[in-house]
């Protein structure tokens, strides 16, 4: 094999290793003081994953297994450079980021969830964007009041 071949085959394998970027909302990236401490950890566990990849010999198996470590790092990186802290509210008169919020359905159940960044999110745990449909009807709100999601009434029963 000649030395060209090799090298050819060496950037071929470095471009197929970068992978694209990971979207990044559009949003206001608002976090709470725990979402803020999950994406500087998050940013972290990423950076200590891509420094493991050097001490990889094999120089395309070093890229292929930092390619993951890098994008999240990028991502990450920028997530915690535009993070806007938003303090808990000092009142539970309404709904406003970083509420928890119980409310009945018309089906008669009830769901509480807290409300919070994008990158906290996670409704499987209680916890819904600020820019999910749910939220954005809440915010605002007061104990009582009735907001309509899609076809669905939803009535606040509590807010903490």
């Amino acid at each position: 094999m000649s030395v060209a071949f090799m090298k050819e085959e060496s950037a071929e394998t470095a471009a197929e290793t970068v992978l694209p970027d990971r979207p990044i909302s559009t949003h206001t990236n608002l976090v709470t003081e725990t979402g803020l401490k999950a994406l500087e950890h998050q940013l972290q566990a990423a950076r200590d994953a891509y420094e493991a990849t050097n001490g990889l010999d094999d120089i395309n198996e070093r890229r292929r297994q930092a390619a993951g470590p890098a994008r999240d790092i990028r991502y990450f990186a920028e997530r915690v450079h535009t993070a806007q802290l938003v303090p808990a509210s000092a009142s539970n008169a309404t709904v406003s980021f970083g509420s928890t919020v119980t409310f009945s359905r018309d089906d008669g159940r009830e769901q509480t969830y807290r409300i919070v960044g994008e990158d906290e999110a996670d409704p499987k745990a209680g916890t819904i964007s600020y820019v999910s449909p749910v939220a954005r009807a809440l915010n605002g709100k007061s104990l009582g009041d009735l907001v309509t999601v899609g076809h669905q009434e939803l009535e606040i029963i509590a807010i903490s």
